[in-house]
C-alpha cells in the first residue's frame, strides 16, 4: 500500500490575532506543517526524488526525535545517554491551490538535528549543518500549484557522539510553511527594544520589509501599541518606498507614559502590531510580545532590573525532557519553569545552545531572566568518550568543523530570532571554549600554586596544542556580530580556565564575565580587573559558592549546574544522565531543590526527610557503631527523601531545609527533636533519632518562637492505589496539546509510598496516543516507547496527546498486578 497525504492551504490572506502564531516567522500566515509526514531511518540513495512511500516508511507527526525511540546500549557513547544517532530521510506532500501562484511561499524549520538538506521536488533549498538554530528556506520557484509537491529533508546524525550532552536526532521542533505577499516583512523583521526614562518609556522599531517586485513600492506602516488590558495605548503611521528587489530598513519610535513594568514579580507585556498596507489593502501584519524595562550592570554593585538591586538565583540546563528526549512541548516546559519559580529561581542559562522559541516565551510571561547561549566549542572540538563510559580513547566528534564558515551566521539567527523576548538580559557566545587544555594552552599553566596560581593545570603548559590567544581573535568577531543586530544587551560567556584566559583579549571584549567553579578568582580579579563585571555562570550547590555571592556586592549572581537532571553525560552504565538537578527528568523538584528553595524562596518553607546513619541489614553490631559514628560526624545531605519507614530503634538522621529561624521535631505528638537554630557551615537543621513507626513533623519558628511553617512525613503500608493529580477528568485540546498526567502510589489510608517501584501498565481509547511514562529513575534502562513503566519514589508522569478524531471524549486506564485500576475520562476541545 501507498500513502498519499495532502495540505490545502486557503487564497485568503489570512491576519492572525493570536500572538503565539507570530513567535515564529514573524510575517505572512503561518500554518503548522507538524502532521502527516513519513519517516525512514536509513541512509537512501537519491533520496531527495522520492515521490511514494510504502509500508518501509513510518507515518510520523512532527516534533520528532528518532534517538530516543531507539534501544540504549551500554557500548555507545555516554555522553549521548547510550542512545544512537544515524542518518534518516523525513517527507512530507503538500498542495498549494492555484490561485496562490502569485504568493510567496517559505518554509520555516524551528529546529533540526543536525547536518540538515532540505529539498522540494527533488530541487535542494539548501544545507543548515547546526541542529539548534531556527532557518527558512524560499519554496515558491520550485512549487507545482495545484499539484502534489514532496519536501523531503535528509538528517545526518551519524556522529552520534558529537556533543558532550544528549541533542536527539531529527525534526524535534516545529515547522511551519509561510504564505506572504511578493512585499512583505522580513523573516524576524521587527525588532523592538525598550527605552526607559524618569516617569516614559520610549519603544525603539527597526522594521525590515522585503520587495520582490522588480520596481520600486510605496507601502503605508501602522504601528499599535497594545497594553495587557487589550487597550491600545500609543499608534503611529508611516509612508516608506521600498527599492526594487531588496531588503528595506526603517526605524520608528513609540513613547508611552508611565508604562508598566515587566518584572521577575509582574512579567507584565504589551504586543506591539505592525501593519502594511499597499493602498488601502492589508499585506502582511505582524505581533511581537514586547514591554518595558530596564538592565543595569554595575562592577561594583552587581545588577538592577528597574533600578532595583537584585541577585541572580539561576540554573542551568540542556533541552531534553527525559523520556520526551528533545521533542520540545510547551505544556512540558511550562510545568518545569513553575517548579523551577516555585523554589525561587529568578534566571536561567540556556546551556549551551539556542533552546525553542517558546521557552523564551515562557520565561517572557513566567518572569524569568534568561541568558541566551550560542556555543560549547569554536573552531576546535572538546574531547568525548565515544564507546560507552571512559571507555578506549576520547574521540574528537563534534561541531567544529562548520564553525568557520557557519558560526557567524548562526550567532545571528540566534540574535534575530530571539532579541524581542525581554527575558533575555544578555547574549553568551561560548561556555568553556578556555578549557586549559582541551583543547587551548598558554605557557600560565605552567604557573606556580605557591605564588597564588589556584587554577588546575591539567598536565602544565603544551605548546603544540591550540594557542590560547586565538580566543580573543574569534571572541571579537563574534561579539561584533551581536552588537550589529542588538545593541540593547551585553555579550558575555562562561569561562573556564580564568586564569588562563586573563592573559588573552577574550575577558577584555566581554561586557559581562561569566566565572564557572571559580569563586576563589572573584576578589582577585575585582582588585585586578575593577571595571570587570562578574557572576557566577556555572556553579555548585554547596552553601560556600552561594555565600560567595551574597557576601560580595559585586557578584550578580550564580547559575548551578544544573536545575534539572537531563540525559547524557551519563556515567558508569546504569545511568542515563546526569542526576544533580534540582528537579529530576519527570520535572519534580528533587529533595536539594528544596534545600535550594530555603536558601533562595522568601515565603515561608520547611521540608523534612531522612536517612539511615548505616544499614540496617548489617549484623556485625561493631561495624554498624563505627558506621554510625563515622556518619555521625558527616555533615548533612541535601539528597534526603521524605520516607519514614525503617527498623525501629535504628538511628536515622531527620534533616530540615528551612528558611525558618529554628525549628524542633515531633515524633507521634512527643517531641523527639529539641529546637534547633544552627544550621552551620552546610545550612541545614537535623536530628539523630531513634526509628519508631508513626508521624513525624518538623515545625519551623520564627525569632520570637511563633510557628512559621511545618512539614510530616507518614510510615506508609504497602501501595494499595493509584492516585491521579489532575482527577479523574482531563481536558486537552485536538491541536497538538500534551496532557500531562502524574500519579501516585498511595496505601489504604492515602498516605504516599515512597518505597514503591510498582510497574505501572498505561491502556486508553484510539484516540489517544502515549508519548511517555517518565518516573525520574537515572537508573532505569527500560525501553522509553513501551506502555509499562516501573514507579520510581511511588510517582509518575505520563505523557499523552490526542489523535486526529472527531471526538469529544477518550478514557486512559492506569493498572498494576497489585493496585486497583485507575480510568481516566479525557476530553477534546
Amino acid at each position: 500500500m501507498k500513502f498519499s497525504i495532502k495540505i490545502l492551504l486557503s487564497s485568503l490572506l489570512v491576519i492572525f490575532a493570536y500572538v503565539d502564531v507570530w513567535a515564529n516567522a514573524g510575517f505572512g500566515v503561518q500554518t503548522k506543517l507538524n502532521n502527516g509526514w513519513f519517516f525512514k531511518l536509513s541512509d537512501i540513495k537519491n533520496g531527495e526524488g522520492i515521490r511514494q512511500f510504502d509500508r518501509s516508511f513510518q507515518r510520523i507527526d512532527l516534533p520528532h526525535d528518532w534517538s530516543v525511540k531507539q534501544a540504549l546500549n551500554p557500548s555507545l557513547a555516554s555522553a549521548t545517554g547510550y542512545l544512537p544517532g544515524g542518518i534518516a530521510w523525513y517527507y512530507k506532500v503538500i498542495n498549494v491551490p492555484k490561485e496562490d501562484a502569485n504568493k510567496k511561499m517559505a518554509i520555516y524549520f524551528e529546529g533540526v538535528y543536525n547536518r540538515s538538506d532540505m529539498y522540494v521536488n527533488g530541487q535542494s533549498l539548501g544545507h543548515r549543518p547546526n541542529g539548534y538554530v531556527s532557518f527558512m528556506y524560499d519554496l515558491t520557484k520550485h512549487l507545482k500549484f495545484g499539484e502534489d509537491n514532496v519536501i523531503a529533508v535528509r538528517v545526518d546524525h551519524s556522529q552520534d557522539a558529537d556533543s558532550r550532552w544528549y541533542t536527539g536526532s531529527g525534526i524535534y521542533r516545529d515547522v511551519w510553511l509561510v504564505k506572504s505577499e511578493p512585499i512583505h516583512i522580513d523573516l524576524w523583521g521587527v525588532y523592538c527594544y525598550p527605552e526607559i526614562s524618569k516617569d516614559a518609556g520610549t519603544l525603539q522599531i527597526e522594521l525590515n520589509l522585503v520587495n520582490d517586485h522588480s520596481q520600486s513600492k510605496k507601502v503605508k506602516v501602522e504601528y499599535e501599541l497594545i497594553d495587557p488590558n487589550g487597550k491600545v495605548v500609543t499608534k503611529k503611521a508611516a509612508q516608506h518606498t521600498l527599492a526594487e528587489n531588496q531588503k528595506n530598513q526603517f526605524k520608528s519610535s513609540l513613547k508611552v507614559l508611565k508604562p508598566q513594568l515587566w518584572s521577575l514579580e509582574s512579567p507584565i507585556l504589551y504586543q506591539l502590531v505592525t501593519k502594511v498596507y499597499d493602498r488601502d489593502q492589508l499585506i502582511d501584519s505582524s505581533t511581537v510580545n514586547t514591554g518595558f524595562r530596564k538592565f543595569t550592570f554595575d562592577p561594583n554593585r552587581g545588577f538592577a532590573l528597574n533600578d532595583k538591586w537584585m541577585k541572580m538565583k539561576g540554573i542551568c540546563f540542556h533541552h531534553d525532557a527525559g523520556v520526551l528526549g528533545a521533542e520540545v512541548y510547551k505544556e512540558v516546559w511550562e510545568r518545569r519553569l513553575l517548579n523551577l519559580k516555585k523554589i525561587g529561581v529568578n534566571a536561567v542559562r540556556t546551556s549551551h545552545n539556542p533552546q525553542a522559541s517558546i521557552v523564551y516565551e515562557l520565561c517572557d510571561k513566567l518572569g524569568l531572566l534568561v541568558i541566551n547561549e550560542a556555543y560549547d566549542e569554536w573552531e576546535f572540538p572538546k574531547r568525548k568518550w565515544l564507546e560507552g563510559w571512559n571507555v578506549g580513547t576520547p574521540g574528537f566528534q563534534g561541531t567544529y568543523d562548520y564553525f568557520e564558515k557557519w558560526g557567524e551566521e548562526d550567532l545571528a539567527s540566534m540574535v534575530k530570532r530571539d532579541r524581542n523576548h525581554l527575558s533575555i538580559f544578555a547574549w553568551s557566545i561560548g561556555n568553556e571554549v578556555d578549557y586549559p587544555n582541551d583543547p587551548y594552552s598558554h605557557s600560565i599553566l605552567d604557573g606556580d600554586k605557591n605564588k597564588g596560581f589556584t587554577q588546575a593545570i591539567y598536565g602544565g603548559y603544551k605548546k603544540d596544542a591550540p594557542d590560547a590567544m586565538r580566543l580573543g581573535d574569534i571572541a571579537k568577531k563574534l561579539v561584533a556580530v551581536v552588537k550589529k543586530y542588538d545593541l540593547s544587551r551585553p555579550v558575555t560567556a562562561g569561562l573556564a580556565g580564568v586564569a588562563m584566559s586573563n592573559e588573552t583579549d577574550y575577558p577584555k571584549v566581554l561586557d559581562i564575565a561569566g566565572y564557572n567553579y571559580t569563586e576563589s578568582k572573584y576578589h582577585e580579579d575585582h582588585k585586578k580587573y575593577p571595571n570587570r563585571v562578574i557572576y557566577g555562570s556555572e556553579n555548585r550547590h554547596d552553601l560556600e559558592a552561594w555565600k560567595a555571592v551574597t557576601d560580595n556586592e559585586f557578584i550578580f549572581g550564580q547559575f548551578l549546574w544544573t536545575g534539572i537532571d537531563y540525559l547524557g553525560e551519563s556515567g558508569r552504565w546504569p545511568s542515563r544522565g546526569f542526576y544533580v538537578g534540582l528537579l529530576d527528568l519527570g520535572g519534580y523538584i528533587k529533595p536539594r531543590g528544596y534545600f535550594r528553595q530555603s536558601l533562595w524562596n522568601e515565603k515561608p518553607m520547611l521540608y523534612i526527610g531522612s536517612y539511615p546513619l548505616h544499614d540496617a541489614n548489617w549484623e556485625d553490631n561493631t561495624s554498624v557503631l563505627q558506621i554510625s559514628e563515622r556518619r555521625r560526624n558527616e555533615a548533612p545531605s541535601t539528597d534526603a527523601w521524605p520516607i519514614w519507614n525503617y527498623i525501629n530503634g535504628q538511628i536515622i538522621r531527620v534533616v530540615c531545609y528551612t528558611n525558618a529561624p529554628q525549628a524542633y521535631l515531633e515524633l507521634n505528638g512527643k517531641i523527639v527533636g529539641e529546637k534547633k537554630s544552627d544550621k552551620g557551615n552546610h545550612g541545614v537543621l537535623f536530628w539523630d533519632i531513634p526509628y519508631t513507626d508513626g508521624t513525624l513533623v518538623a515545625v519551623g519558628l520564627d525569632q520570637s518562637g511563633k510557628e512559621v511553617s511545618r512539614n510530616l512525613i507518614k510510615t506508609s503500608k504497602r501501595a494499595k492505589a493509584i492516585t491521579v493529580m489532575q482527577g479523574s477528568e482531563i481536558t486537552i485540546s485536538k491541536d497538538g496539546e500534551i496532557g500531562q498526567l502524574e500519579i501516585q502510589l498511595v496505601d489504604e489510608d492515602g498516605v504516599p509510598v515512597l518505597l514503591s517501584d510498582e510497574e505501572i501498565t498505561f491502556e486508553s481509547s484510539r484516540n489517544i496516543r502515549l508519548l511517555g511514562m517518565e518516573a525520574g529513575n537515572n537508573s532505569d534502562m527500560t525501553s522509553y516507547t513501551d506502555n509499562r513503566h516501573r514507579v520510581f519514589r511511588g510517582r509518575m508522569i505520563i505523557y499523552f496527546k490526542a489523535n486526529q478524531t472527531d471526538e469529544k471524549t477518550g478514557k486512559i486506564v492506569l493498572s498494576s498486578n497489585w493496585l486497583n485500576k485507575k480510568e481516566i475520562n479525557v476530553a477534546f476541545n
